[in-house]
């Protein structure tokens, strides 16, 4: 009996060592942003871990010497850069939870990425 108590004290502190991991985990993906500067450095993105905007910064110059289509443009450039790099960042954090070499959309969907999971994301799923 005393084996099977010893496993399963095992197991508890397992199971805490984990969760406390996950909710660390958590704080740093909460806080976590991603930003891209445009080649001339016009224009300064921000976003959030969801890919949400979270700042846009212009130079002052950036009225004079872009029309509002290439400002557009610009804009949305800088912000898909950033995303894709708190995307790279989001992938390492959650990479200690999941098996090596098995992707998200493997286990959950195409489409389906850490993000997904996070407090207050869209949960019907991409393009819905």
């Amino acid at each position: 009996m005393s084996d099977s108590w010893d496993l399963l004290q095992q197991l508890l502190q397992d199971v805490d060592r984990q969760t406390e991991q996950v909710k660390e985990m958590h704080r740093k993906v909460r806080d976590l942003t991603g930003s891209a500067q445009s080649d001339d450095g016009m224009v300064t993105v921000t976003v959030g871990p969801r890919g949400e905007l979270r700042t846009v910064d212009f130079d002052p110059r950036v009225y004079r010497e872009l029309t509002p289509t290439e400002l557009a443009a610009c804009v949305v450039e800088q912000a898909a850069i950033a995303t894709q790099k708190v995307s790279a960042e989001l992938s390492t954090l959650a990479g200690p939870m999941v098996a090596e070499d098995v992707p998200f959309e493997d286990l959950f969907g195409e489409g389906t990425g850490f993000e997904s999971f996070l407090p207050g994301a869209d949960r019907r799923g991409p393009g819905a």
